[in-house]
């Protein structure tokens, strides 16, 4: 029994140590970093690698090679609208970001295999976009690579990379003007589509409440949409529930003609609307 209950212990030992996992600090610890650059979101997640007493560029990270810019899996970015960067367009999208450092110009790229563990296995031709930049020269070492953002104004920003004593900066451009100004032209200038209206006199009717109010917001779908003759049924009923029988006649004659001449049917409309002219003492 001794031995049984040794054994037992011993096994439960070697299970536990079998799926046990122990963390440790990365060397190279993962950052994520979330920004909005006028009204679109960008998001980075990256590496980031020390220096650690090593001379980087030109050395550790060579000159003319991809590099994946940080360390571990290549750096990602998600960017939530389409944008340029440097002036050139990039879609909307989730890319993997490489550089390739020289030491007048760097070139960095924006492609879209997501799924390389760093440079290996890059191919030029799945790059979505490529531009260049110039490096400059920073006063403070860097000991930790660091991608960030700055030099913000209405509709842009810069995205920075730094380490060492290197910084390369590029401009992102954003549609946040034509943004805002749909906006106004949807919420201010165009107002409410049609179904917010029906929606609101709906809300209104089968409460059976406010029939005034209800009448106000059928009105304005119709407006939107002449063609819909299931708003144009329901304007019919609040007008009947606000004593305009002749008015509401009317609609449901009209709702009953666009139902019947409806080429994909009547979704029921003209039989609902000769019970409502039958009830409302129509002919």
């Amino acid at each position: 029994m001794k031995k049984m209950k040794t054994l037992i212990i011993a096994g439960i030992l070697i299970a536990t140590t079998a799926t046990a996992q122990i963390k440790s600090p990365q060397p190279s610890p993962t950052a994520e970093i979330e920004q909005t650059v006028g009204l679109t979101k960008i998001e980075v997640e990256y590496s980031r690698p020390g220096m650690k007493g090593r001379k980087i560029f030109g050395d550790l990270v060579k000159y003319g090679d991809v590099w994946r810019m940080g360390a571990n899996a290549s750096t990602k970015i998600e960017i939530s609208d389409d944008i340029k960067v440097n002036g050139q367009e990039l879609k909307k999208g989730k890319y993997a970001l490489y550089a390739i450092p020289n030491e007048t110009e760097w070139t960095i790229i924006f492609n879209k295999n997501l799924d390389l563990w760093g440079s290996a296995g890059y191919n030029q031709e799945e790059d979505a976009l490529r531009i260049t930049a110039k490096p400059t020269k920073l006063n403070d070492a860097i000991e930790s690579f660091t991608i960030d953002f700055g030099s913000f104004t209405y509709s842009g920003g810069q995205m920075m990379l730094k380490w060492e004593n290197t910084q390369i900066a590029f401009t992102i451009e954003t549609n946040a003007n034509e943004q805002v100004e749909a906006q106004i032209k949807k919420e201010l200038i165009d107002g409410p589509g049609a179904s917010s209206y029906a929606a609101a006199a709906g809300y209104y009717l089968e409460n059976n409440k406010n029939m005034e109010q209800a009448l106000e917001f059928i009105n304005k779908a119709v407006e939107k949409r002449a063609d819909a003759f299931w708003y144009i049924h329901n304007q019919a009923v609040i007008l009947g529930k606000l004593g305009k029988k002749k008015e509401a006649i009317e609609a449901a004659k009209k709702s009953m003609e666009l139902a019947k001449a409806n080429k994909d049917g009547d979704y029921g409309y003209v039989a609902k609307n000769e019970a409502l002219i039958k009830e409302l003492g129509g002919k």
